[in-house]
């Protein structure tokens, strides 16, 4: 099994940045590909970002150009730098881990695993 524990959320006024951090343990310590994903009430978990092994990212294309992700060199913290946030960027965040298929992009939601109890970000605008 791997842990995964997200930190970093927080409230910030809109063209503000957060990094939020995702902390994985357990017996697979090094995932092929890890994503984030946000949710807001009564809605599904889109998925934000991912990044595999190799260091290759995939984005939502409304985050493009102001969201990063990155791993560590141990490869067991995932990070994503948001930078110019909008309002409508307010969700909770979550990381994965992709447990089905062997590409790595950010979603669908139900093809990664071991998820936390995320972290929320809130953005004012």
């Amino acid at each position: 099994q791997v842990q995964l524990v997200e930190s970093g959320g927080g409230s910030v006024q809109a063209g503000g940045s957060l990094r939020l951090s995702c902390a994985a343990s357990g017996l697979y310590v090094n995932p092929a590909c890890m994503g984030w994903f946000r949710q807001v009430p009564e809605k599904g978990r889109d998925g934000v970002a991912a990044i595999d092994n190799r260091g290759n990212t995939w984005y939502e294309d409304s985050v493009k150009g102001r969201f990063t992700i990155s791993r560590d060199s141990a490869k067991t913290t995932v990070y994503l730098e948001m930078n110019s946030l909008k309002s409508e960027d307010t969700a909770r965040y979550f990381c994965a881990v992709r447990r089905r298929g062997d590409y790595c992009s950010p979603g669908p939601a139900s093809d990664f695993g071991f998820w936390a109890q995320g972290t929320q970000v809130t953005v004012s605008s």
